[in-house]
C-alpha cells in the first residue's frame, strides 16, 4: 500500500499521542523511539531507524554523521526529543534533515510535555 506524507504524519501522530497518554512524559528518548518504532512497523509503515543522510558538497557525497531517528517510506522524517522545551535550533536541525534528503515533510515530537499536541511540530519544504 502506498501512503501519502498527511497519511503518515496522521498515522505518526496517532500512535505518539496512544504513547504519551500510555507512558506520560519524563522518560528517556530512546524509549520513546523503540515504542514508536514497535507500532509504525505494526501500522504497515516502512520504517528505517537511525538512517544516515548523506551530506553532498560541491558534488562530492560526505558521510558527516547525520542521521535521522526515522525515515518513513522515504517520504517522512520523524525526529524525537525528550526535552523541556524544542528551541530554534531543534527546527533549524530538522529543515536541514529535509535539505538533504528527498522529504518534503517532517515532524519533530518532543514528548517531554503535558499536552502531547504541544510537542508536534509540523514541517514542510515545498509543496505537499
Amino acid at each position: 500500500m502506498e501512503f501519502t506524507e498527511n497519511e503518515i504524519s496522521k498515522i505518526v501522530f496517532e500512535s505518539g499521542l496512544q504513547i504519551h497518554k500510555i507512558l506520560g512524559p519524563g522518560l528517556l528518548e530512546s524509549a520513546y523511539e523503540e515504542c514508536l518504532y514497535f507500532d509504525l512497523v505494526n501500522a504497515g509503515l516502512k520504517v528505517e531507524k537511525q538512517k544516515s543522510l548523506p551530506l553532498i558538497y560541491k558534488e562530492i557525497k560526505l558521510d558527516a554523521g547525520y542521521r535521522v531517528d526515522f525515515l518513513i517510506e522515504n517520504k517522512v522524517i520523524i525526529e524525537i526529543k525528550s526535552i523541556d522545551a524544542l528551541h530554534p535550533i531543534h527546527t533549524a536541525q530538522v529543515l536541514t534533515y529535509l535539505k538533504l534528503s528527498s522529504c518534503k515533510l517532517a515532524l519533530l515530537i518532543n514528548f517531554n510535555v503535558s499536552l502531547f499536541k504541544d510537542g508536534v511540530k509540523r514541517l514542510v519544504l515545498g509543496a505537499l
